[in-house]
């Protein structure tokens, strides 16, 4: 009976979840399109407790300066959300280890609260699916964007490139991504807030613009599905948001030129930045990191830097 205390069905009383990285955007998929990153990640770990509400007791990692309120928090407001829909007679007791630095443009906030809901679903009598869990987490990434939006959360979760249609009943699908490409990511040490680099943007679009942005998102999507890489680098180009961004990121052309001129299918922000990534075929790779590295380098701007498999796996349980 809901609202009455069971245990889970693997008797678990505590559980722990990797919630990787992500690519919000992907360039041509203002808030729909997402690629996983699993090179980093947030790690949650929820336990359960007699009385109802969530708790956080500690935030601890490469971002400790966080709300430990859960109505504050995108992790503890997930949680809540989930709470407030189930009512599954016990509450949650949650530490957060961060992995993902704030305000880098690498789905950090999502991913905290994918990893609180995955490993919270292992504590319930009656697990819920991902779709479920995705509106849940959707609460709480609004905490830290403002908005419902599911570019970060639902490659976060689901893993891989993932386009997701909808807010109030999301449709997710999952892209197939042609074999040899791989993810160059470069976060250059510096602080974007999403609700900042959102707040820059207009709210209209030129038509023609619109056309364009249209034409590449499908480019894009039907070169994934077909394995066309010309149709990938012809359409792995924003019109609509990047313009407005690029000025937030010192170098942004420069290094985007250069990772074009080694060999990149394509190159743009990651979410709301200023973190950059590439597209490239294995065999390019390190030559496209290289000299991203090398423009940022020439205005004395530190990286963090990866080279990932385009297709990786999701939000997961994990030995603690």
């Amino acid at each position: 009976m809901i609202g009455a205390e069971r245990p889970a069905p693997s008797g678990l009383e505590s559980a722990t979840a990797f919630a990787p990285a992500s690519v919000g955007n992907v360039a041509i998929g203002f808030d729909i399109l997402g690629l996983a990153v699993d090179a980093l990640g947030d790690r949650v770990t929820v336990s359960r407790r007699a009385q109802p509400g969530v708790k956080i007791t500690a935030i601890r990692g490469v971002a400790e300066d966080l709300p430990l309120e859960a109505e504050r928090n995108t992790a503890g407001r997930a949680l809540l959300a989930m709470q407030e829909a189930l009512d599954p007679g016990f509450g949650f007791e949650m530490m957060i280890e961060k992995g993902i630095p704030l305000g880098s443009g690498l789905g950090g906030s999502a991913a905290s609260a994918v990893g609180a809901v995955v490993a919270a679903n292992a504590l319930l009598p009656q697990p819920c699916s991902k779709l479920e869990l995705l509106k849940f987490a959707m609460q709480g990434e609004k905490v830290a964007s403002g908005s419902l939006h599911v570019d970060n959360i639902a490659p976060s979760l689901f893993g891989g490139l993932v386009l997701t249609v909808g807010i109030d009943h999301p449709r997710v699908k999952q892209i197939p991504v042609p074999p040899g490409i791989k993810s160059v990511i470069v976060h250059p040490h510096m602080f974007l807030s999403t609700k900042q680099a959102r707040a820059i943007l207009k709210r209209t679009v030129e038509l023609s613009d619109f056309v364009w942005q249209t034409a590449n998102l499908a480019g894009f999507i039907s070169g994934c599905y077909t394995n066309d890489l010309d149709m990938i680098r012809a359409s792995f180009q924003d019109v609509v948001i990047e313009p407005q961004r690029q000025a937030l990121i010192p170098g942004f052309n420069e290094v985007r030129q250069a990772a074009m001129s080694s060999g990149a299918l394509g190159c743009s922000i990651s979410g709301a930045g200023p973190t950059m990534f590439a597209w490239a075929l294995a065999e390019h790779a390190a030559q496209v990191l290289a000299t991203m590295r090398a423009e940022f380098g020439r205005r004395s701007i530190g990286i963090d830097e990866w080279i990932v498999e385009a297709q990786s796996a999701g939000a997961h349980l994990i030995d603690k």
